[in-house]
């Protein structure tokens, strides 16, 4: 499962995000937070903390440096 889910994310990262401008406030970005966490703590808890730090990525958060803990 966690070498699916970093495929994706790679597939995403190369194929859909040039796509579209870049608008993450995080560094490292989103992506590369959530490939770090899987790889770090797995695919389940991994995953479910990227997305948590998808759901904080909008306009009205502070953002900035968010590294996986």
């Amino acid at each position: 499962m966690k070498i699916i889910l970093i495929k994706a994310i790679k597939f995403y990262r190369k194929y859909i995000s040039p796509l579209t401008p870049p608008r993450c406030i995080y560094y490292p970005t989103c992506s590369e937070y959530t490939l770090q966490a899987i790889d770090k703590y797995g695919a389940l808890k991994g995953s479910f903390m990227g997305i948590k730090r998808i759901l904080r990525c909008h306009p009205f958060h502070k953002g900035g440096y968010d590294p996986v803990k």
